[in-house]
Protein backbone atom coordinates (compact mmCIF):
# COMPACT_ATOMS: atom_id res chain seq x y z
CA UNK A 1 0.00 0.00 0.00
CA UNK A 2 0.88 3.44 -1.04
CA UNK A 3 1.52 6.12 1.24
CA UNK A 4 -0.45 9.45 1.45
CA UNK A 5 0.76 12.08 -1.10
CA UNK A 6 2.48 14.66 1.89
CA UNK A 7 0.01 17.65 3.14
CA UNK A 8 1.90 20.76 1.50
CA UNK A 9 1.17 24.19 3.82
CA UNK A 10 0.37 27.15 2.20
CA UNK A 11 3.62 29.98 1.89
CA UNK A 12 1.29 32.11 4.66
CA UNK A 13 -1.69 31.76 6.76
CA UNK A 14 -4.16 34.52 5.39
CA UNK A 15 -6.10 36.80 7.81
CA UNK A 16 -8.56 38.84 5.47
CA UNK A 17 -7.78 42.50 6.25
CA UNK A 18 -4.06 41.77 7.40
CA UNK A 19 -2.37 40.69 4.75
CA UNK A 20 -2.88 38.74 0.81
CA UNK A 21 -5.27 36.04 0.35
CA UNK A 22 -3.65 33.29 -1.48
CA UNK A 23 -4.02 32.52 -5.34
CA UNK A 24 -6.99 30.61 -6.79
CA UNK A 25 -4.01 28.05 -8.20
CA UNK A 26 -2.48 27.26 -4.41
CA UNK A 27 -5.54 25.10 -3.78
CA UNK A 28 -6.65 23.25 -7.21
CA UNK A 29 -4.82 20.37 -6.63
CA UNK A 30 -6.84 19.80 -3.80
CA UNK A 31 -10.32 20.69 -5.36
CA UNK A 32 -9.07 18.59 -7.87
CA UNK A 33 -9.11 15.37 -5.39
CA UNK A 34 -12.61 15.73 -4.98
CA UNK A 35 -14.94 14.67 -7.89
CA UNK A 36 -18.74 14.24 -7.92
CA UNK A 37 -20.10 10.74 -7.24
CA UNK A 38 -17.03 9.97 -4.40
CA UNK A 39 -18.34 8.35 -1.57
CA UNK A 40 -17.58 9.68 2.34
CA UNK A 41 -14.73 7.11 2.99
CA UNK A 42 -13.44 7.85 -0.34
CA UNK A 43 -13.31 11.40 0.06
CA UNK A 44 -11.69 10.99 3.49
CA UNK A 45 -8.82 9.76 1.39
CA UNK A 46 -8.46 12.79 -0.40
CA UNK A 47 -5.84 15.31 -0.43
CA UNK A 48 -8.72 17.95 0.21
CA UNK A 49 -10.27 16.08 3.52
CA UNK A 50 -6.43 15.58 5.05
CA UNK A 51 -5.51 18.87 4.64
CA UNK A 52 -8.29 20.39 6.15
CA UNK A 53 -7.09 18.50 9.54
CA UNK A 54 -3.68 19.51 9.06
CA UNK A 55 -3.88 23.09 8.13
CA UNK A 56 -6.69 23.73 10.98
CA UNK A 57 -4.00 22.15 13.32
CA UNK A 58 -1.45 24.20 12.07
CA UNK A 59 -3.16 27.51 12.45
CA UNK A 60 -3.88 28.18 8.58
CA UNK A 61 -7.28 28.26 9.53
CA UNK A 62 -8.74 30.48 6.45
CA UNK A 63 -6.76 27.63 4.09
CA UNK A 64 -8.44 24.58 5.71
CA UNK A 65 -12.34 26.45 5.07
CA UNK A 66 -11.11 26.93 1.47
CA UNK A 67 -9.74 22.99 0.97
CA UNK A 68 -12.86 21.38 3.10
CA UNK A 69 -15.67 23.32 0.77
CA UNK A 70 -15.27 20.73 -1.93
CA UNK A 71 -15.50 17.65 0.26
CA UNK A 72 -18.73 19.25 2.37
CA UNK A 73 -20.53 19.81 -1.17
CA UNK A 74 -19.89 16.51 -2.51
CA UNK A 75 -21.45 14.48 0.93
CA UNK A 76 -24.88 13.82 0.90
CA UNK A 77 -27.46 16.44 2.16
CA UNK A 78 -28.13 15.61 6.16
CA UNK A 79 -25.86 13.17 6.25
CA UNK A 80 -23.19 12.54 9.29
CA UNK A 81 -20.63 13.07 7.26
CA UNK A 82 -21.82 16.72 5.64
CA UNK A 83 -22.48 17.42 9.14
CA UNK A 84 -19.25 16.62 10.32
CA UNK A 85 -17.39 18.72 7.19
CA UNK A 86 -19.94 21.93 8.38
CA UNK A 87 -19.00 21.46 12.04
CA UNK A 88 -14.96 21.74 11.09
CA UNK A 89 -15.43 24.25 8.36
CA UNK A 90 -16.87 26.33 11.19
CA UNK A 91 -14.45 25.60 13.55
CA UNK A 92 -11.57 27.04 11.41
CA UNK A 93 -13.85 29.97 10.74
CA UNK A 94 -14.41 30.67 14.65
CA UNK A 95 -10.46 30.20 15.16
CA UNK A 96 -9.65 32.71 12.39
CA UNK A 97 -12.18 35.00 14.28
CA UNK A 98 -10.54 34.04 17.32
CA UNK A 99 -6.68 35.40 15.80
CA UNK A 100 -8.98 38.53 14.40
CA UNK A 101 -9.94 39.20 18.08
CA UNK A 102 -13.42 38.89 17.34
CA UNK A 103 -14.85 37.03 20.48
CA UNK A 104 -18.87 37.80 19.48
CA UNK A 105 -18.31 36.18 16.46
CA UNK A 106 -16.03 32.77 17.95
CA UNK A 107 -18.82 32.57 20.64
CA UNK A 108 -21.40 32.75 18.03
CA UNK A 109 -19.90 30.46 15.66
CA UNK A 110 -18.75 27.43 18.36
CA UNK A 111 -22.13 27.38 18.84
CA UNK A 112 -22.96 27.02 15.44
CA UNK A 113 -20.53 23.72 15.46
CA UNK A 114 -21.75 22.59 18.34
CA UNK A 115 -24.67 22.22 16.78
CA UNK A 116 -23.41 20.29 13.82
CA UNK A 117 -21.62 18.14 15.89
CA UNK A 118 -24.86 17.38 17.65
CA UNK A 119 -26.41 16.62 14.34
CA UNK A 120 -23.92 13.89 13.90
CA UNK A 121 -25.62 11.71 16.53
CA UNK A 122 -23.56 9.06 18.40
CA UNK A 123 -20.56 8.34 16.30
CA UNK A 124 -16.86 8.47 17.43
CA UNK A 125 -15.44 8.21 14.25
CA UNK A 126 -16.50 10.24 11.11
CA UNK A 127 -14.35 10.19 8.02
CA UNK A 128 -11.75 8.50 9.97
CA UNK A 129 -11.44 11.34 12.61
CA UNK A 130 -12.71 11.28 16.25
CA UNK A 131 -15.50 13.34 16.99
CA UNK A 132 -13.81 13.68 20.15
CA UNK A 133 -10.92 15.26 18.72
CA UNK A 134 -12.87 18.24 17.07
CA UNK A 135 -14.79 18.39 20.67
CA UNK A 136 -11.07 19.03 22.39
CA UNK A 137 -10.82 21.50 19.78
CA UNK A 138 -13.73 23.18 20.25
CA UNK A 139 -13.27 23.36 24.22
CA UNK A 140 -9.96 24.88 23.90
CA UNK A 141 -11.60 28.19 21.41
CA UNK A 142 -14.35 28.16 24.05
CA UNK A 143 -11.97 28.74 26.86
CA UNK A 144 -10.19 31.51 24.95
CA UNK A 145 -7.21 29.67 23.03
CA UNK A 146 -6.00 29.20 19.41
CA UNK A 147 -5.68 25.54 17.89
CA UNK A 148 -2.14 26.03 16.43
CA UNK A 149 -0.13 24.31 18.83
CA UNK A 150 -1.77 21.15 18.45
CA UNK A 151 -0.81 18.25 16.74
CA UNK A 152 -2.05 16.72 13.81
Amino acid sequence: MSRPEPIPLPPHAHVPGRNARHDDAVFARFHDSVRPGMGAMELARTLAWRAGWVYLNRGFYWEAHEVLEPVWMALPDGSAERQFTQALIQLANAALKHRMGRENAVRRLCGIVEDHLAACGTSERIMGLEVSAVRDRLAILRGGGGLEILAD
